[in-house]
């Protein structure tokens, strides 16, 4: 006979459902879409546009894409009141903080030999 996961809460205590039921919430806004957060933070799509000088309709668009410029969504997340910061993870260190990404200022110039004019 399978296992179903009502029938595995109903054999928990209460206290343990009640973590259970707390771990899950809290996993679950971990992760959120650009609408989603948007929506928790009760922000407006109008306010979104307003902030970034664009329609409200190009605030749902952004809203729908799957591939954004960083600079998009480093934007928008400012506009929500908050910081983009991009982290690299691999299995074999800790967490890195990309630095520079996304970032409005330019890049520094390369140094090196300059050419001459002629």
């Amino acid at each position: 006979m399978a296992i179903t996961l009502q029938g595995k809460m109903k054999s928990l205590s209460a206290g343990r459902r009640k973590k259970v039921q707390a771990r899950a919430t809290q996993l679950i806004a971990e992760e959120m879409t650009l609408q989603e957060l948007r929506r928790a933070r009760k922000i407006t799509q109008v306010r979104i546009a307003k902030e970034l000088g664009i329609s409200q309709n190009g605030v749902s668009r952004i809203e729908k894409r799957s591939d954004l410029l960083l600079s998009t969504l480093r934007k928008t997340i400012e506009a929500m009141g908050g910081n983009l910061s991009l982290v690299a993870q691999f299995p074999d260190r800790k967490a890195v903080v990309l630095a520079g990404i996304a970032a409005d200022e330019k890049p520094a110039q390369p140094k090196g030999r300059r050419s001459i004019p002629a």
